[in-house]
């Protein structure tokens, strides 16, 4: 099933520091396109499971959206290959409104999501209306192409943004957006500004920041800085 579908869904992109107070504005206006206070709402905190850490995101997620005033919240164990093909929580994902991924290891994101039973209940709920957010790894791997620490490379994101890769910046760098440099940039937090495919654009995101995206394209920067750059080859 293509998770790259077309539609009026939005996808919300955030930078970090996602549940300390400065993506407020962002997430209800999240809320308020998903449909409200009472729209059920699927966090995955899957990014983080690589070092066991999955349970602590989630909480800090269900808590954060609880603050804002939603009502149905809940953080799924999606750990891996195996919970991510579990068809029992497909319907989950399927029936949420903002489905929701915080930050953590970005490639080992995509490789576990990608083609499962959840991914699929993800695409029909974006194909619905459905809100699909991220924050730091989260929104990386929205995009076709993301920079994956671990490897050390640019490597295939579930491409619900066609054509783009987002990187995570601080905001130190983010003068040097213009810098095209062909080799990674390592900066706070392992992330990095580095070259992508000719035809790809590359925007950094520096926290905190966020953007709306509607369909393909940027509709909102919330906050923070949007930096874009096409890198030379």
């Amino acid at each position: 099933m293509r998770t790259d579908l077309p539609g009026t869904s939005r996808l919300l992109l955030e930078g970090g520091a996602e549940f300390g107070g400065a993506m407020a504005e962002a997430d209800l206006r999240a809320l308020e396109r998903a449909g409200g206070f009472d729209a059920p709402i699927a966090v995955l905190p899957t990014a983080a499971a690589p070092h066991n850490n999955h349970k602590r995101p989630g909480a800090n997620a269900v808590r954060w959206f609880h603050s804002l005033g939603a009502t149905r919240v809940e953080s799924l164990a999606v750990v891996d290959r195996v919970s991510a093909n579990d068809a029992s929580q497909a319907p989950r994902v399927r029936q949420a409104r903002l489905i929701y991924m915080p930050g953590g290891f970005p490639g080992y994101l995509a490789e576990t999501l990608k083609g499962s039973f959840l991914w699929q209940a993800a695409a029909q709920a974006r194909a619905g209306g459905a809100v699909l957010g991220g924050s730091s790894a989260g929104a990386m791997t929205l995009c076709s192409r993301l920079y994956d620490p671990q490897a050390g490379a640019v490597v295939a994101g579930l491409n619900l943004l066609p054509g783009c890769c987002i990187l995570p910046i601080t905001t130190h760098l983010a003068a040097a957006g213009r810098r095209r440099s062909a080799r990674p940039c390592p900066v706070q937090r392992k992330s990095a500004w580095t070259s992508a495919p000719a035809s790809s654009r590359t925007r950094g995101i520096s926290g905190p920041s966020s953007a709306g995206a509607r369909s393909r394209s940027i509709e909102t920067a919330f906050r923070g800085r949007l930096i874009e750059a096409r890198p030379s080859h």
